[in-house]
């Protein structure tokens, strides 16, 4: 195996754990938190927000978005039709645009904007607010990550199956 392939299995893979974690967030995390109180969820959110500013988080979501154009990069061959490269590209303008562009100018804001807000000392009409100008628009963000990331790992599935340079 030479090192563009393992790059690009490490690339699959990164982009796979962070699909992962939107995924399993849409699918169970966002419906249990749904169902707390204002006040709960609001703690709940707040929390995992500080929770998920990990190494772990940070190597995959952040990894992801260096190991694309890379893998791309090293994919390129000049003066060829090459699908790999090709869908390399794709795979990393949509991770750029629709997951980390999403989480850095939408998400990341609203989660700021929530941090804010001392639940402690809120009224109870505050917290209902806060949880109206923020639940709502989150998830919407989310879905259009967690779909842009789905996205992404296909385009990178299929590149594995194309031939190589």
């Amino acid at each position: 195996m030479n090192m563009t392939t393992l790059i690009l299995i490490i690339t699959a893979t990164a982009t796979a754990l962070i699909a992962g974690l939107f995924y399993g967030y849409t699918c169970s995390v966002n419906l249990g938190l749904g169902k707390l109180t204002d006040s709960e969820y609001i703690a709940a959110m707040n929390s995992i927000n500080v929770q998920i500013l990990n190494p772990l988080f940070f190597a995959s979501f952040m990894g992801t978005l260096l190991l694309l154009p890379l893998s791309a990069y090293l994919n390129y061959t000049p003066g060829m039709n090459n699908t790999r490269f090709i869908l390399l590209v794709s795979a990393a303008l949509v991770y750029v645009i629709g997951v980390f562009g999403v989480t850095m100018f939408g998400n990341v804001p609203l989660n700021d904007a929530l941090a804010r807000l001392n639940a402690e000392t809120a009224s109870a009409k505050d917290l209902s607010a806060y949880r109206t100008m923020f639940e709502e628009p989150w998830n919407f963000l989310h879905n259009i990550r967690t779909l842009a990331n789905v996205i992404s790992l296909i385009l990178v599935i299929v590149s594995c199956c194309c031939e190589s340079k």
